[in-house]
């Protein structure tokens, strides 16, 4: 197939507002599911499968998604499919729907994940269990999600000279996107000297440079191409690359929940990074470059790491992120705007919502109704994250 002939249409994007609301995640994802399909103009009734991103704890699921979702809708009979793949759960269950839709399996897709997600840091689940490489690097280094992000911020400070107040321009950035997004939980700029004055959570990231963990959910009504026609969109956001790759042996570099790399002795390193040959597949299934992006929704868990993931998707080479939030080139009014939702900073995670919830950024970007956030002519547009366990996340779309 041509890329063309790989597209399927978003035909609606709904979300429910990120916070902390006290409720049940299956209220907030059947609240975006509804918003999807009002936003798409489609009939419950007319939805042929519903693919769900599992909310779990520690890696074990803890509730069958798309079921769970398909009953709270109520049941009509639609195909179901539960998928897992930690933060990548979003764009899986994307490209589940997009392949059912290609195999002629179903027209109408229905694609929900949403969270409740618990205070403070993520855990794995309690217990002994030696074998799991997430309650691993807890139990053995006492390793939180901010430990590692610390991690990776002195690697860019050593290798690259990156500084704290390039980090905080990274949060101030994405807060001052953030204020203008009505599902955001942060909604008030800020300034770099509030960012040095927050409290150290693991040096060099201080509080405000790290994302929180949120209650949120999201959804997407896809359909093949030919069902948008005949639905009287002629003209829809398409989505036409889904990546979702693994690793290259050897890993050279330290990844969670992986405590230790794998040996370069015998094997010469992949060229480039895991988190690069996620993007890197989505542009070549799609036959688009770097240089045609409008804009980019990365998963800035900490702002050391959307300077990464700058690097990562190709918008420049390694070691130039930080050039790029001092020139304001990923602002919004620069060249590529990265995070014009306002990103992980202004939402904090709802682990299986958010890789959708970039997907619907997107959307609205491309149908140029982000209101004050909207990016001039959006015509193409990548998200990219990363689920533990090697899971890779990355969607391409455009109109």
């Amino acid at each position: 197939m041509s890329g063309g002939e790989r597209d399927v249409a978003v035909l609606g994007a709904g979300m429910h507002p990120w916070g902390k609301w006290g409720r049940g995640f299956v209220a907030y994802g059947t609240a975006a599911a509804r918003a999807a399909l009002r936003d798409a103009g489609v009939d419950w009734r007319d939805v042929d499968s519903v693919v769900g991103a599992d909310t779990v704890r520690g890696g074990y699921p803890g509730y069958v998604a798309g079921a769970t979702f398909a009953r709270a809708l109520g049941w009509q009979g639609a195909r179901v499919t539960s998928v897992y793949a930690a933060c990548a759960s979003g764009a899986q269950a994307i490209g589940t729907a997009r392949a059912q839709i290609l195999a002629g399996l179903a027209d109408v897709v229905l694609v929900v994940g949403a969270d409740a997600a618990p205070k403070g840091f993520f855990a794995p689940a309690g217990g002994e269990r030696p074998d799991d490489p997430d309650w691993l690097r807890f139990r053995l280094l006492g390793a939180t999600n901010p430990a590692y992000f610390g991690l990776y911020a002195r690697r860019r400070m050593a290798l690259y000279g990156d500084t704290v107040e390039d980090f905080a321009l990274v949060k101030v950035k994405n807060a001052a996107a953030g204020a203008l997004n009505p599902y955001a939980r942060y909604r008030r700029a800020v300034t770099a000297e509030e960012v040095a004055a927050s409290a150290v959570v693991a040096d060099p990231l201080r509080l405000l440079d790290i994302c929180a963990t949120s209650d949120g959910g999201a959804a997407l009504v896809l359909s093949s191409m030919e069902y948008a026609r005949r639905h009287g969109t002629a003209d829809p956001v398409r989505v036409r690359a889904v990546s979702t790759v693994t690793p290259a042996y050897p890993r050279t570099v330290l990844d969670l929940p992986d405590i230790a790399t794998d040996s370069a002795a015998a094997v010469e390193p992949a060229t480039g990074s895991f988190r690069a040959s996620i993007a890197r597949a989505a542009y070549e299934e799609a036959g688009v470059s770097p240089d045609e992006l409008s804009l980019a929704e990365v998963y800035d868990l900490s702002t050391a790491l959307e300077l990464e993931w700058y690097e990562d998707i190709g918008l420049c080479g390694a070691g130039e992120g930080a050039k790029l939030v001092r020139e304001g080139v990923t602002a919004l009014g620069g060249r590529v705007p990265v995070n014009p939702s306002g990103g992980l900073a202004s939402f904090g995670e709802a682990v299986p919502a958010q890789a959708i919830a970039q997907v619907c950024e997107l959307t609205r970007q491309l149908r140029g109704e982000a209101g004050e956030r909207q990016v001039p002519g959006a015509r193409v547009g990548i998200t990219a994250n990363q689920g533990l366990f090697g899971h890779g996340s990355a969607v391409l779309a455009l109109r």
